[in-house]
């Protein structure tokens, strides 16, 4: 009876760490736009390929409006998630 106990609380935290697998994939970040691409390399200055905290720091503000957010991250903090979830 133990190993049958053993063997579902098994399968169970396997089935949870695969679900969280596969949410986590879903935040790729979109393929970039030409014009995006031209900001990348305007202000990657170590030439990556990609912008760190200190290039973005100098990109103009028009051209942040112009690439897309981090994945995992909200507008608004989650803040509108939060409220609607205390109803």
């Amino acid at each position: 009876m133990k190993k049958i106990v053993a063997i579902a609380l098994g399968l169970s935290l396997l089935g949870t760490v695969v679900s969280q697998a596969q949410e986590k994939k879903e935040h790729k970040r979109p393929a970039l736009t030409e014009e995006q691409k031209k900001i990348v390399e305007k202000y990657d200055t170590n030439k990556d390929g990609k912008l760190d905290k200190e290039e973005r720091s100098k990109m103009s503000e028009e051209d942040k409006a112009k690439m897309p957010k981090p994945p995992g991250k909200k507008k608004d903090g989650g803040a509108a998630e939060k409220k609607s979830d205390s109803k």
